[in-house]
């Protein structure tokens, strides 16, 4: 048996799959985000050690001889975070997590010196850790003399299931610390912060060991010992290994709290200009592609607890046959965005508003908005030298065939919706536990699974969805001046 754990911004969950790959259970354990000023965006680690032992405790109960067969463990987690530990292991402070853009000051100060997009091949986003370290020299700097190891969130988990400081290549990527193409720690990059390597996790291939279950651990949740641990994956390069997006022109829509159109690479294609995210692949000497939009399922959750409704609830009331747009456009930038803006600042809007506008046609301009944020990664893709002629869609959106009609029109290319199971992060990571511990080949593994269905684009609204893309790409030069 093989166990993936993957810590989202909302839960951690844990998936069981057996020899063959076949899901034998899965649970979660709930997280909340803090957000003490606008802006901010902060986890305590202890939560996570919680509802990871909620999660792992709640598999014992249903699947306790399973469990007991594990042999391979997987980590999957949210990228960027900044965790601070002392000599001790201790936690500075809160962990400042991903979507936080408290740090767009110095993000832009780092993005000023050539050597970062040089080595990283990436624009230093404000969601990055780098620029989170800098923040808090400037801010906190009896914290940040203290900081001995800077771990992202799932090797904060590693540290405790393993007592060992270990990361990997497609997590450590999104620091603005790692030569990307290289996949090594840069001493420049690190010096320029004020760091070492000295303070960085040692480095694995996500398919290497990267540490064995402490004794303890084993023990309580009755597994034998030598258990081993994968270097595993920041999210999406883990959903990808779920997904089996591993080969050169693969690509998936995530459709998750952020959104994600992501390409997997057999070369290092880095064009920071176009705010492309050029990371490492979870596989070795892979490299993959990503352009990320802030706010997608998070859009349509926001304008739920607006109008008092779930989501569901407004997916309903949309239907699954896709309208023509209607004239309002939403701007999904509710905490600014990434790809292709690299703006903190930003904020969202509704533009087109008149007396016929209901609740309805909102819903369907929010979705329509996210839809096009999408379509801008695609641009991004292209102007990056990455070419894809079908995705497939994964994240709880896409349990919505309306939003998938509206996604294959506006990219103009059709959206493949795997078959009946989950083969996100958690079964990327179990996968990745699986070919540690085994030495399996990893192509051999991470296979696509099959495809129960695709949505095409809808050839009789192509040019309306044209005209309302151009529509909303004039908009955002528009208000940034406001």
């Amino acid at each position: 048996m093989y166990l993936g754990l993957d810590l989202g911004t909302s839960g951690v969950k844990a998936m069981l799959i057996d020899g063959d790959q076949r899901v034998v259970g899965s649970a979660t354990g709930g997280l909340d985000v803090s957000r003490p000023h606008p802006g901010w965006s902060e986890q305590d680690p202890a939560h996570w050690i919680h509802a990871t032992q909620e999660a792992v405790g709640a598999l014992k109960a249903a699947h306790p001889a399973e469990l007991a067969a594990v042999r391979g463990i997987g980590l999957s987690g949210h990228m960027h975070g900044a965790t601070l530990i002392d000599a001790s292991d201790a936690v500075l402070r809160p962990c400042i997590l991903w979507n936080d853009t408290r740090s767009f000051a110095e993000a832009a100060a780092l993005d000023a010196d050539p050597r970062f997009r040089a080595l990283t091949g990436n624009i230093v986003f404000p969601g990055f850790t780098a620029p989170k370290l800098a923040w808090v020299k400037n801010n906190e700097p009896d914290v940040f003399s203290r900081v001995a190891k800077v771990l992202l969130p799932k090797d904060y988990l590693r540290l405790w299931l393993s007592g060992e400081h270990i990361s990997e290549m497609s997590d450590s990527a999104g620091t603005s610390w790692l030569d990307t193409g290289k996949r090594a720690w840069s001493q420049e990059l690190l010096a320029a912060t004020d760091l070492s390597e000295e303070q960085m996790p040692r480095l694995v291939e996500g398919t290497e060991q990267g540490g064995t279950l402490r004794a303890e651990l084993a023990a309580e949740w009755g597994m034998g010992s030598g258990v081993v641990i994968a270097g595993g994956a920041g999210d999406n390069a883990a959903s990808a290994c779920g997904m089996g997006t591993v080969a050169e022109g693969q690509a998936f829509v995530s459709l998750g709290t952020s959104g994600v159109l992501f390409a997997a690479n057999g070369s290092y294609l880095p064009k920071p200009e176009s705010a492309v995210h050029a990371f490492c692949h979870a596989l070795p000497n892979t490299w993959h592609q990503m352009g990320v939009i802030l706010s997608a399922t998070d859009a349509l959750n926001w304008h739920a607890k607006v109008t008092g409704r779930t989501a569901g609830e407004l997916s309903a009331e949309v239907g699954d046959v896709l309208h023509a747009p209607t004239g309002v456009t939403f701007l999904p930038y509710l905490s600014g965005e990434r790809t292709p803006h690299n703006d903190a600042k930003i904020r969202g809007a509704f533009i087109g508003l008149g007396h016929e506008s209901g609740r309805a046609e909102l819903t369907q301009a929010v979705m329509e908005g996210v839809t096009f944020a999408i379509r801008d990664s695609l641009e991004a893709l292209k102007s990056a030298g990455t070419s894809i002629s079908r995705v497939t869609a994964i994240g709880g959106g896409s349990r919505s065939r309306y939003w998938l009609a509206s996604i294959a029109t506006a990219l103009d290319m059709p959206v493949d919706i795997p078959a009946d199971g989950d083969f996100g992060a958690a079964f990327g990571a179990a996968r990745l536990g699986l070919i540690a511990a085994t030495g399996a080949d990893p192509l051999t593994v991470c296979t696509a699974p099959q495809t129960a269905e695709t949505v095409e684009p809808v050839a009789d609204l192509t040019v309306a969805y044209e005209t309302a893309y151009h529509r909303y790409r004039a908009l955002y030069p528009a208000i940034r001046g406001i």
